[in-house]
């Protein structure tokens, strides 16, 4: 018998067509909260502008928040509320949750909507816009559980328990002293076995992690995926605790990050969306692109050097794009190997030169395998399919050979030293990297090969 295979659930199907089915608010209210806030988010998106706003007074501020909390464009959502209304709406958001919300709208309507939120809500979303978008604080959220050390057991539960209504984050809980300085942290399954007789400062781990609100975020990333931890607590210069950065913040950043170094190694100054304007677009990319066509003219007037040896043997120019393409790989793989070793802080100078070290050999004897294959196959193929003598064809295919080689090596140090120097000189390595790589290896590839070309198969063989 033939089990039955599940099939994917159509929840936000579903969701239109009861919201669309004309039952009274009451019973509305009671089918939806049957469904999580992400199928109802899914849902809002397909209803028009007329049945989200029959359908807001029906769900309440409380439960919209949570829904919201899915959807990617807030702002357009928002803007069918009466003020009073979205402002009721974003107090009830985790204050990064409506941070986020509030960034996207123009400066004009953020005041006024900042100023309308409840007092606890303003103050932490005040706070979090404070910081500039690279400092840990400004990821932070203040949905977190907190209690003094000094509580018994039996209290420490009854902080938790009243916290609880309010905030969600409760799977660590943070720990001061009786100055608010930041002291340790529990993890709530050790709290829930303990016992009244046992001692609250047994279950505290004081040596926790922490960053500080002002930390570059792109600098404790590393530090604070290593300790995998649900969240790690955000720390004033004086130890106060100010918020958390939850694993789901992190993953956030580092998307963003890996993003962003994405589009500087194309060449972008920024990572670009499908929202943008063709001007925004340009202008993203426009810089590199002016700096790239100045190399890429310094290249070509190399080519122009060499225009006597293109002339007196021809064949030489069928190769060009082998090479060129080759040390482009090359050197694009060290990159990346350099831009992922680079991300620990800790690497010393000698790790470093280990690491020019082994690009160099790595580089050598690829270039090695595919030089004794171009040498065979190119000879090949020029014998036979070029007109040129036996021996003449195999000098040729070894000039190509001896040049990928050359190029290869060359390429791989070029983009392991690069970034590293970026690096030296506090530049994001991705920034300059990609593009500025692709051209020199370029510049490389084409002086190597057509400075071999004419030393050997011009002056050495006068095969012209």
């Amino acid at each position: 018998m033939e089990k039955e295979i599940l099939k994917e659930p159509k929840y936000t199907s579903e969701l239109v067509n009861l919201i669309r089915s004309g039952l009274s608010d009451k019973e509305l209210l009671k089918r939806i909260y049957e469904y999580h806030e992400n199928d109802i988010a899914g849902a809002l998106e397909q209803l028009t502008a007329d049945e989200r706003k029959r359908l807001y007074p029906i769900l309440g501020a409380e439960r919209i928040a949570d829904i919201f909390a899915y959807i990617e464009d807030v702002d357009k959502y928002l803007k069918e509320l009466k003020p009073e209304k979205a402002a009721k709406v974003i107090s009830r958001m985790d204050s990064d949750d409506a941070v986020d919300v509030l960034e996207e709208m123009d400066d004009a309507t953020r005041e006024k909507l900042v100023n309308m939120l409840d007092e606890e809500t303003g103050d932490d979303v005040r706070l979090i816009l404070s910081y500039n978008d690279d400092e840990t604080g400004s990821y932070m959220t203040t949905n977190f559980i907190v209690i003094c050390n000094n509580l018994t057991i039996r209290q420490a539960m009854h902080q938790l328990v009243q916290q609880a209504g309010d905030n969600d984050n409760i799977s660590t809980i943070y720990v001061v002293d009786e100055n608010e300085r930041f002291y340790g942290a529990i993890d709530l399954k050790d709290l829930i076995i303990a016992r009244d007789y046992d001692n609250l400062k047994d279950l505290i781990s004081t040596s926790y992690p922490y960053v500080t609100d002002h930390e570059k975020i792109g600098d404790c990333i590393e530090r604070i995926r290593e300790y995998e931890e649900d969240s790690i607590p955000v720390l004033s210069e004086n130890g106060k605790i100010l918020g958390v950065i939850t694993a789901q913040d992190i993953v956030e950043v580092v998307d963003d990050e890996l993003g962003d170094d994405y589009a500087k190694l194309a060449g972008l100054t920024a990572e670009e969306d499908l929202k943008e304007t063709v001007f925004q677009s340009m202008k993203k990319r426009l810089p590199w692109l002016v700096v790239l066509l100045f190399l890429g003219m310094g290249v070509s007037s190399v080519v122009g050097v060499f225009e006597n040896v293109v002339t007196a043997l021809p064949i030489v120019i069928c190769f060009q794009s082998l090479i060129l393409d080759m040390a482009g790989n090359v050197g694009t793989q060290s990159l990346a190997v350099t831009i992922r070793v680079l991300l620990d802080e800790n690497l010393t100078a000698k790790q470093k030169f280990t690491l020019v070290g082994k690009e160099i050999n790595v580089a050598f004897f690829n270039g090695l395998l595919l030089a004794i294959a171009s040498l065979i196959f190119l000879g090949l193929y020029i014998f036979a399919f070029k007109g040129y003598s036996i021996g003449n064809a195999f000098i040729i295919s070894g000039c190509v050979g001896i040049a990928l080689i050359i190029s290869m090596v060359i390429s791989g140090l070029v983009g392991t030293l690069t970034p590293m120097l970026f690096h030296k000189i506090k530049i994001d390595p991705a920034v300059a990297s990609g593009p500025l790589i692709t051209t020199v290896n370029d510049l490389v590839a084409v002086i190597t090969y057509y400075g071999l070309a004419w030393i050997l198969l011009v002056n050495i063989f006068n095969m012209a």
